[in-house]
């Protein structure tokens, strides 16, 4: 597998750590980037992350084999209904989004009879730094990628997006869009509105100082993925938010539940929680 062209809308952490792999890969010619900031892309310019810096995508969206939009969901509307007019016929879209219902929604509104060219993707790779300073070419090695094809698209089309990531390190699955919402909104999602809103509750207290002081490695640990990108955990959460409620939801009651025993003094009924928690959770780290 080889791409002449390709093309990365986003070249932060995702998506220049995507370039990356397919350098070290040897799997592509010339690789463009396209950002909101020019200093990102100068960043990724003088690493060698990108071989050009994107002006005007019309052109090069005609010549490239695949195209990556890496961006925050949020801006991912505008970006496929600036590129829809330059489809070339051999062209593969694929994305980086966390979410993938509203993603396809957005795909299908721009791309119309050209929607057989776009394969959604969700690589599971994020770390608590962004930018392109942050990438590395191995970021994806031994990493899952969830493509959640749709009807529409070729078993040749898949197969292309599927070798990119694989030539990138990456372990790749397959889910339809709605299941992959729901399984992320608990495993990720929850997580960083978890972490967030803990941090931000302690940093409002006006002894935040103090507690920040005094935090160690249980306090970092369990909040570490509060230090992610703001924007983009937004536009994830609003975009999942439906699943993201009802994950809410169910945790708030195990929470009222934690809350029950304590005010009861009920050891058994906590420790049972617990011992249920740590062999879940070993058996999931081994």
């Amino acid at each position: 597998m080889h791409f002449n062209k390709v093309l990365i809308f986003g070249v932060g952490l995702i998506g220049a750590s995507f370039a990356r792999g397919l350098k070290a890969a040897h799997a592509a010619d010339d690789i463009v980037g396209f950002g909101r900031t020019p200093k990102s892309l100068k960043t990724a310019y003088d690493m060698g992350i990108i071989d050009e810096v994107g002006i005007n995508p019309g052109a090069d969206v005609r010549e490239a084999d695949l195209i990556l939009v890496a961006t925050p969901v949020g801006q991912m509307p505008e970006i496929f209904q600036r590129i829809a007019p330059y489809l070339g016929d051999h062209t593969i879209v694929t994305d980086a989004g966390s979410t993938k219902s509203d993603v396809v929604d957005a795909a299908r509104a721009a791309f119309g009879n050209h929607i057989h060219q776009f394969v959604p993707g969700h690589p599971i790779a994020g770390a608590e730094s962004s930018g392109a300073a942050a990438s590395r070419p191995d970021l994806y090695q031994g990493r899952k990628v969830v493509l959640t094809p749709l009807l529409e698209n070729s078993a040749d089309d898949i197969d292309k997006v599927k070798r990119a990531w694989e030539l990138c390190g990456a372990d790749v699955r397959i889910l339809d869009p709605e299941t992959h919402d729901r399984v992320f909104a608990a495993v990720s999602h929850l997580p960083h509105l978890l972490a967030y809103a803990l941090v931000d509750e302690f940093a409002k207290r006006q002894n935040a100082d103090q507690l920040f002081d005094y935090a160690a490695a249980g306090f970092r640990d369990f909040t570490r993925i509060a230090a992610s990108h703001p924007e983009m955990w937004r536009d994830i959460s609003l975009a999942n938010r439906t699943a993201l409620l009802a994950e809410l939801d169910r945790y708030s009651a195990a929470l009222m539940q934690l809350r029950q025993a304590l005010a009861n003094s009920d050891g058994d009924a906590l420790q049972t929680i617990f011992a249920n928690a740590r062999d879940k959770r070993q058996n999931w780290s081994h």
